[in-house]
């Protein structure tokens, strides 16, 4: 019996994802390296299932129907290129070869490089959904070799995730596309997950609120144009409550935030291009400072400011942070569309903007009510520059802002830090302020390196020896 697609990597994702195509009809080979887990995942979850387990990498190879079809579920980096250097010597040319990891994009650019010399097909493709995702329908970001796509998009539709316009999974275009639309989609995740830990805590900290008390904000909030994933889980959290204390469980877990690199990775990236994503660097830098848990403790015995009571009306604070949070949630998504637009020119993507919101409807992390007018915003205007500029985020923006303005105000008169809530505040008044005082920095560096600057009366560049009288 031969396999119709492969999965190297039996860790959680890895199970999942070979379950997932099993249970479309496929029959899969899997393979680990170590012999203990693939025998282990056989005999608890591979019982009466069209897979065929191999504990050798060449066995998996022979294994498989060619054009061999195989997906890698490795841990990035280093474990993904020692794989691979085992693996292209053993397939034949026009393999098809799929990364599914979170691979950095330029790993991605490598190793095509490397898979050309081999003849391959190589895939670069982002996969997100978590664990359960993976069992029943991730969103799939797929990117490299066209024709190898062409090859294995009947499998990979089948186990996408299904929206409201069909199956979450695409072809975005060469080279790396696919992993820098994942990139980009966990720097979203980061500033909506930080968006999310600032308003809890300024109900918590700020009005003294219950987690019961905010779980059913939370499950409000869920039903409104907020509604998502994320909402819905946060929701879930506050409800649970520690059986060994009987508190809220979310109150007994550690204030230090863990990352995995994706949103520093999108921050960076934003920067190499020169597009604006502060809402996103900030969630990182915020994750960053969380992890400084005891220079925190210390520090709050030696500096002082407000204790972090927020004296006034809680029915219109709570309105307020409403608008707060769905303005700083619509700008996440904003500044990673203009990032995946700005890279799209950069590196010849050529991304279809309304098709990265239409397959982050369902199966992802991010998937959110709002990404539907998203994905028409885009069909309607594809080099949109900016959500905020059209119907409805707009109309958002104007009636929203004088909340988020107040909350703003009263955060920082408590002494709660805002970070990603303020990063929007000042993001979107910098983008509609016709003029910056950008002119004051190109003068200072014109004085101190004769960097030169242009003028706004007239054409040219031009230098001013500016201690001469």
């Amino acid at each position: 019996m031969n396999a119709d697609f492969g999965v190297i990597g039996l860790a959680v994702m890895g199970q999942n994802l070979a379950l997932n195509v099993e249970n479309r009809g496929y029959t899969v080979a899997v393979y680990n390296r170590t012999r203990a887990r693939t025998e282990e995942f056989m005999e608890k979850k591979g019982q009466g299932r069209k897979l065929i387990p191999s504990y050798l990498l060449s066995e998996f190879v022979a294994s498989l129907t060619t054009p061999r079809k195989i997906i890698l579920m490795v841990k990035a980096g280093g474990p993904t290129d020692a794989v691979l250097e085992q693996l292209f010597s053993l397939l034949s040319a026009r393999d098809i070869v799929i990364d599914g990891g979170n691979a950095h994009y330029s790993d991605t650019e490598r190793r095509i490089e490397l898979a050309q010399k081999y003849d391959l097909r190589y895939l670069g493709v982002g996969i997100s959904g978590g664990e359960e995702g993976a069992l029943h329908g991730p969103a799939i970001m797929a990117g490299g070799d066209k024709e190898g796509y062409k090859q294995v998009e009947q499998i990979l539709t089948k186990i996408a995730g299904i929206g409201p316009e069909g199956a979450c999974c695409a072809y975005f275009g060469p080279g790396s596309a696919g992993h820098y639309v994942k990139m980009v989609h966990n720097g979203i995740e980061y500033a909506i997950m930080e968006t999310i830990a600032e308003a809890y805590n300024l109900m918590s900290r700020g009005l003294k609120m219950s987690a019961r008390e905010m779980a059913d904000v939370f499950g409000e909030w869920n039903s409104s144009d907020l509604s998502s994933y994320l909402f819905e889980i946060t929701e879930k959290i506050l409800r649970r409550v520690d059986p060994e204390t009987g508190n809220p469980l979310v109150e007994m877990i550690l204030d230090q935030a863990a990352q995995k690199g994706t949103g520093k990775w999108s921050t960076q990236g934003a920067l190499d291009i020169g597009s604006p994503a502060p809402t996103i660097a900030m969630a990182v830098f915020a994750r960053v400072i969380s992890a400084l848990k005891e220079e925190r403790v210390r520090a709050s015995t030696v500096l002082s400011g407000p204790d972090g009571r927020i004296d006034t009306d809680r029915g219109q604070f709570l309105q307020d942070l409403f608008a707060a949070v769905q303005i700083t949630v619509i700008s996440a998504y904003a500044q990673g569309f203009h990032q995946l637009q700005d890279a799209s020119r950069e590196r010849g993507y050529s991304l279809d903007l309304s098709e990265v919101a239409r397959v982050w409807m369902a199966g992802c992390i991010i998937r959110a009510k709002s990404l539907t007018q998203m994905a028409k915003a885009f069909r309607d205007e594809p080099d949109l520059p900016l959500l905020f500029l059209v119907a409805p985020f707009k109309e958002i923006w104007e009636v929203s802002q004088a909340g988020m303005r107040r909350v703003v105000v009263q955060a920082h008169a408590a002494g709660i830090p805002v970070p990603a809530i303020d990063s929007v505040m000042d993001f979107v008044d910098a983008y509609r302020s016709a003029r910056l005082p950008a002119n004051m920095i190109q003068a200072q560096r014109d004085f101190f390196g004769a960097h030169t600057y242009k003028r706004v009366d007239r054409d040219g560049v031009f230098h001013t020896k500016w201690e001469e009288e």
